[in-house]
């Protein structure tokens, strides 16, 4: 039950986030402002959080989401990962997805497939939202 409460809860801070591109005033159409330059990187961060910590709860609850590469599994150790390391290789790999870059050092399995697909149609949508706000504000004066 926490499990399933956990995901709602952070799907719902990801969506609120998101929302805040599509308040009127919050983004302001005069020009690029240290405002909202940091209304887009809080945006972004909430996302990227949020979709990591999706990846950590999955994982812990034995869904398989991600691999490492060969290069990774080569070079790390046997001693078992602790769950900081988990969860900042959740956070990274989020990260990678989010903004499009993808090293290869991870990748995604089952549902986890499905949860990049959503992330990285979100990590498209943002930038592109952004400027369509702003452009449309800007008109509106």
């Amino acid at each position: 039950m926490g499990f399933y409460f956990s995901i709602i809860i952070i799907i719902l801070c990801i969506v609120l986030s998101l929302r805040e591109l599509f308040i009127p005033d919050k983004i302001k159409g005069k020009k690029m402002s240290v405002e909202n330059f940091f209304i887009l990187a809080i945006i972004y961060a909430t996302v990227m959080i949020g979709f990591g910590l999706i990846y950590f709860l999955l994982g812990s609850e034995g869904h398989p989401v991600l691999i490492e590469g060969e290069y990774t599994k080569s070079t790390s150790t046997n001693a078992a990962i602790s769950t900081i390391a988990k969860l900042e290789t959740c956070i990274y790999f989020s990260a990678v997805t989010l903004f499009s870059v993808g090293y290869g050092d991870l990748a995604p399995v089952g549902v986890g497939r499905f949860i990049v697909v959503l992330e990285a149609l979100v990590g498209y949508t943002i930038p592109t939202a952004f400027v369509a706000r702003t452009v449309f504000d800007r008109k509106m004066e």
